[in-house]
């Protein structure tokens, strides 16, 4: 596993637990960039978060949904830190306590509380249908909200007569400072940053505003949709705000499990995939991401000649129009075929003895040539694509 994303770049966008899901990236090797777009702010001090606290101790609810452990943990540490930490147990103990997930019903457990049902697949949805099933027109449902402002959930409780409490635990803001995300935009427009992650709904839709706001929208909607960044989202319900925002279901990586470590699991695994191995002169050469190891020895290469070079290596011995390597490369098959020519020139150079491997078929163009290892056929040859 050690090493086995050398050369990828990954762009991480949380704010919370962002140090942790780093070490994991790099522990595989990879380069991090951390460009937050979304800023948590904890309302324990909020005289709003007290007022709700004081208005349930009151008039306990006959109902709580616990949306996040995040949100639980810091309500009832906001309530200790009022005094009402005792109270607020007692009024929630003869509630029917439905969790949207595990990270939320292990902080139910951890107060002392009992779950009364759990959603089956982590959707506040699915958590609210439980409460439903059991709901009588005018009982009070206390809902901890996620930070992401209204939801229809909470207007199909009303709908159906329940009270509902809502309770501001935090809330999710663009972050004060956005240098780190728009460095985080540029290098995803640019391809200098190989995959991102989104870890909840509301930071995809910050990134795209943050790009707005510096003219790198279309930029970046370009480098989310033709497949040259991995996109993850930790779960279903992140990957359905991207894909409301714009992006293509088809291109995101969303882990089984829906945590931290299978998310990065699930990124490493679809960049290892883009890991290109092809043989030079009878000397391995690896291309993971920018850098190409040949012979043991890295090579760090430009985004352009990266791609330049993992095109080639498609299909060793065969030959690539001009044509072909713009619309390959630069997204362009009209664009000045002189870009071509500088782009392998500078390829060679940066393979020194072993960039005689890529060369020109005069008047067709360019192809990777390969020698397979021994007991290898290697790749059959022929040309990418005819000029005319």
């Amino acid at each position: 596993m050690a090493g086995m994303l050398h050369g990828f770049t990954v762009g991480i966008t949380a704010d919370r637990r962002w140090d942790e899901q780093a070490a994991l990236f790099e522990r595989r090797g990879a380069a991090v960039v951390h460009g937050p777009s979304i800023r948590t702010l904890p309302l324990g001090s909020d005289a709003a978060l007290r007022a709700v606290t004081e208005a349930l101790v009151d008039h306990p609810p006959r109902a709580f949904v616990a949306n996040t452990g995040l949100g639980v943990r810091s309500w009832f540490g906001a309530a200790d830190s009022w005094g009402l930490g005792a109270e607020l147990h007692h009024a929630l103990a003869g509630a029917r306590i439905y969790a949207r997930g595990p990270k939320a019903s292990g902080a139910v457990h951890a107060a002392g509380l009992e779950v009364t049902a759990r959603a089956p697949t982590e959707r506040l949805g699915e958590a609210v249908e439980l409460v439903l099933r059991d709901l009588v027109p005018g009982d009070r449902v206390a809902v901890q909200v996620d930070g992401s402002g209204g939801s229809p959930e909470l207007a199909r409780l009303r709908a159906a007569g329940a009270e509902v409490v809502e309770i501001p635990v935090y809330e999710w803001k663009l972050p004060e400072d956005r240098r780190p995300a728009v460095r985080l935009v540029k290098g995803l427009a640019e391809g200098r940053i190989h995959a991102v992650t989104f870890t909840t709904g509301p930071a995809v839709r910050n990134l795209l505003a943050i790009a707005a706001e510096h003219d790198l929208e279309e930029a970046l909607r370009a480098a989310l949709a033709d497949g040259r960044v991995v996109v993850g989202c930790v779960g279903p319900v992140c990957a359905e705000a991207a894909v409301a925002s714009g992006l293509d279901p088809a291109g995101l990586v969303v882990p089984t499990a829906w945590r931290l470590g299978p998310l990065v699991r699930a990124v490493a695994g679809r960049l290892a995939e883009r890991t290109v191995r092809v043989r030079l002169e009878g000397t391995e050469a690896v291309l993971a991401g920018t850098v190409a190891t040949v012979g043991g020895e890295p090579v760090e290469l430009s985004e352009t000649e990266a791609r330049l070079f993992a095109t080639l290596a498609e299909r060793p011995n065969a030959v690539f129009t001009k044509t072909h390597l713009l619309r390959s490369v630069w997204g362009d098959d009209r664009a000045d075929p002189h870009l071509v020519e500088v782009a392998v020139a500078r390829l060679r150079r940066r393979l020194g003895v072993h960039g005689r491997a890529v060369a020109s078929v005069h008047r067709r163009g360019y192809t990777l040539r390969c020698r397979p290892a021994p007991g290898d056929p290697g790749p059959a040859a022929g040309t990418a694509e005819s000029e005319g």
